[in-house]
């Protein structure tokens, strides 16, 4: 019998995700650049060599040990709360490295894809993956145009991260293309902020269309269910942070009530720098379609860039 994973919150993430692994990457890159030829080899020596060093945390490794924690609360005889896949395109061989520094860092991490050169993309499907976290763009593009799942580009480990709260997951998204559908943006990207404003005033009771993140918010509903907490002082703690305010933001808060999702906090910045108000959240991770407000929060916390599928408008605007 296969193990029903329905309810539980499935975390892929690939190895330059959950370490920092940029230092091999280098030596692959400078040798490709002489000799192409080689550099697969180079990589596996550098590899091997060190395969009991240990490794620095990537930029989803404090949300994937988060996010295992919640494990201790899974009720008897039940299936995880949270289930965590290593997803890499090295060969089996040159991961002893990184198996190793998950025996190091304790991480209950059970099930592994290594693909040898291949896209592992192909197999989020049968790992029943809810969430893929990558540093490689047409992986991430593949995953959002075909739907298969929320993904993200994460991008470098924060140089300064700030202490997170201990015994909580914290979450950060942002709204328009992440949660909810591009609709809106692409009129505000369009027609500008007045008549977004407008638009959104005339629509504040007709649900936002799903985005990219919407089935996974809605599964983190599902987690929150399953905890032994009430939701209001649940150890997985949500957040939206927005541009959007005043009148925009009634259709927001309708449409979470239209979902049955509780969030614990919302800001409704109005132009405001969210990476100070990221700062003060301390989040595990922060999801965003913008470089202009992922950069900035990088410096101070892990965040994730949620690509466009290929045929959206927002591609040519921004």
């Amino acid at each position: 019998m296969s193990l029903d994973l329905s309810d539980t919150l499935v975390i892929g993430i690939t190895s330059t995700a959950l370490f920092d692994l940029s230092e091999a990457d280098t030596i692959f890159r400078k040798t490709f650049e002489a000799d192409p030829d080689a550099a697969i080899d180079a990589y596996r020596r550098y590899m091997e060599e060190r395969e009991t060093e240990p490794l620095a945390p990537g930029t989803g490794f404090y949300l994937v040990k988060a996010l295992m924690s919640l494990n201790q609360f899974k009720p008897e005889g039940e299936s995880p709360l949270v289930e965590v896949v290593i997803m890499s395109r090295n060969s089996p061989e040159t991961g002893i490295r990184v198996f190793h520094n998950i025996r190091q860092q304790r991480l209950d991490i059970t099930r592994s894809a290594f693909t040898g050169g291949e896209s592992v993309v192909d197999y989020l499907d049968a790992y029943d993956v809810d969430l893929f976290l990558t540093t490689n763009p047409k992986d991430a593009q593949r995953v959002i145009d075909s739907d298969t799942c929320a993904v993200a580009i994460v991008k470098d480990p924060p140089s300064d991260i700030e202490k997170i709260p201990e015994g909580q997951v914290r979450l950060a998204f942002d709204g328009d293309a992440v949660l909810f559908s591009d609709e809106s943006e692409i009129v505000y990207k369009a027609e500008g902020l007045a008549r977004f404003q407008h638009f959104e005033n005339e629509q504040k009771d007709i649900p936002l269309k799903d985005g990219p993140y919407a089935t996974l918010l809605k599964k983190l509903a599902r987690l929150q269910e399953r905890l032994p907490h009430r939701v209001e002082v649940s150890p997985i703690r949500i957040a939206i942070v927005t541009a959007r305010n005043s009148p925009a933001e009634m259709r927001v808060i309708k449409t979470l009530r239209h979902w049955g999702v509780y969030v614990d906090e919302i800001f409704f910045l109005g132009g405001l720098d969210k990476a100070k108000i990221l700062k003060a959240f301390k989040p595990h991770i922060f999801f965003d379609d913008q470089d202009v407000h992922l950069d900035p929060a990088a410096k101070n916390i892990p965040t994730g860039k949620v690509p466009y599928k290929s045929d959206s408008p927002l591609n040519d605007k921004t």
